[in-house]
C-alpha cells in the first residue's frame, strides 16, 4: 500500500471480499495498515463495476456480479475491525475512524495518526516520549517525531539513543499513566528497547532535513555515538551493496510505479544495478517509463524510496535476503 491509489484499491477489494473474508486479511496486517485501510473503507460509499472489475482482475481474482458495491460502510467496518481484532483493539480504532474519539495507553497509540499522539504526549517529559516511542513501529515513531519542534524532537532522539532498557517497575507506571493499557510484572526481565539500532531505524522514515538535524545534535553530545547511528542506518543507496539475487526478490515485491519514481532520485550507478536485475524487456521498457516521466517532487521520491525500504527491511526480517551497509554486512 505505497500510494493512495493501493490503499483505495485494498479497501475495494476488502468490501468485494465481504465481511468473513475481509477480517481474515485484516487479521494479518498491522496497526498502521488497519488504520489506512479502515480510513479508506470509511470513505468508500460507491465503486464503479468497471473499477471493481479492474482491481478483482489485479488480484487474480472473481469479477462482481453488480454494477457497483454500495454498502453500509459504518456498520460494516465495525464489523469487519470486531471480527479481525476482538472487542477492545476495534473499539480503538472505531472510535479513531468512525467519531474521532480518543484511545488511551501504549497499545491504543499504535491505532492512533501521528499528529494525534503528537498531541497527546509532547508535552510530557522527554524521557516519557521516547519510552513511549520505542514501542511503536518504527516509521509511526518517526511520523511522531516530525510533529515535535526541532528542540524536542532531537532531546527525544538522543534519549533513545542511550535509552539501553526499561524496568519492570518503570513501565508499569508508565502503563498505569496510560491507562493501564499495558501490564507488568515484578518477575519481568527488563525489556531490551531503544538503543542505536532502533534509533537508525527511526531516522530511516524522519526526513532528509530531520534527520541532518537530529544526527548533527547528537554528535555534539557524543560523536562516537553519531557515528554508530549513522554506521547502522540503511538508506535507499545501500542497495547497490546488496547481492544480485536479494535484488531480485525485492524486485519481485515492488510495484512499477513505485520503482520508476524512486528511481528518478537515484544515481545512474544504482538504476544499472537495478537494470541488470532485470529481464531484457522489463528493463527497456523501466528506462522508457523513466524517460517519459517528467519533473517529479523531491517528497514524493522519498516517499517511494521509503516504501521500497520497508520492504527490504521486511525481506531481511524474514531472513530471505542479507542486509550489507555502512554498518557492514549483518545476518538477519
Amino acid at each position: 500500500m505505497a500510494s493512495d491509489d493501493g490503499v483505495e484499491k485494498s479497501a475495494t477489494l476488502l468490501i468485494a471480499l465481504g465481511e468473513d473474508h475481509a477480517a481474515e486479511v485484516l487479521k494479518h496486517l498491522g496497526p498502521r495498515e488497519v488504520q489506512k485501510l479502515g480510513h479508506a473503507m470509511a470513505t468508500l460509499k460507491s465503486v464503479p463495476r468497471a473499477r471493481v472489475e479492474s482491481i478483482l482482475d489485479e488480484f487474480h481474482t472473481i469479477a462482481v456480479e453488480h454494477s457497483a458495491v454500495h454498502v453500509d460502510t459504518d456498520n460494516y467496518i465495525r464489523s469487519v475491525l470486531t471480527k479481525a481484532l476482538g472487542d477492545d483493539k476495534a473499539s480503538n480504532l472505531i472510535s479513531r475512524i468512525l467519531q474521532g474519539g480518543e484511545t488511551s495507553g501504549i497499545e491504543g497509540l499504535k491505532w492512533m495518526d501521528a499528529g494525534t499522539v503528537a498531541d497527546l504526549v509532547k508535552n510530557e517529559h522527554p524521557q516519557i516520549i521516547a519510552t513511549i516511542l520505542v514501542h511503536l513501529e518504527h516509521d509511526h515513531a518517526s511520523e511522531i517525531l516530525n510533529h515535535f519542534t526541532e528542540r524536542l524532537r532531537n532531546d527525544v532522539v538522543l534519549r533513545i539513543a542511550t535509552l539501553e532498557g526499561i524496568q519492570p517497575a518503570a513501565l508499569r507506571e508508565l502503563n498505569d499513566a496510560m491507562a493501564r493499557v499495558l501490564a507488568g510484572s515484578a518477575t519481568m526481565k527488563k525489556t531490551a528497547l531503544g538503543g542505536v539500532r532502533t534509533v537508525a531505524e527511526i531516522l530511516n522514515f524522519i526526513g532528509t532535513a530531520n534527520e541532518t538535524s537530529v544526527v548533527d545534535a547528537i554528535r555534539e553530545y557524543d560523536p562516537d555515538l553519531a557515528q554508530k547511528i549513522l554506521d547502522e542506518m540503511f538508506v535507499f543507496e545501500n542497495l547497490m551493496e546488496i547481492d544480485d539475487r536479494s535484488i531480485q526478490l525485492i524486485l519481485r515485491e515492488v510495484q512499477s510505479d513505485s520503482l520508476v519514481m524512486a528511481l528518478k532520485g537515484a544515481n545512474e550507478q544504482l538504476r544499472e544495478k537495478i537494470f541488470k536485475n532485470m529481464s531484457q524487456r522489463a528493463a527497456e521498457m523501466l528506462r522508457e517509463d523513466l524517460e517519459a516521466k517528467g519533473p517529479v517532487r523531491v517528497s514524493e521520491v522519498e516517499a517511494e524510496q521509503k516504501e521500497i525500504l520497508k520492504i527490504v527491511r521486511r525481506l531481511a526480517d524474514e531472513g530471505q535476503i542479507v542486509l550489507g551497509g555502512a554498518g557492514g554486512e549483518q545476518m538477519i
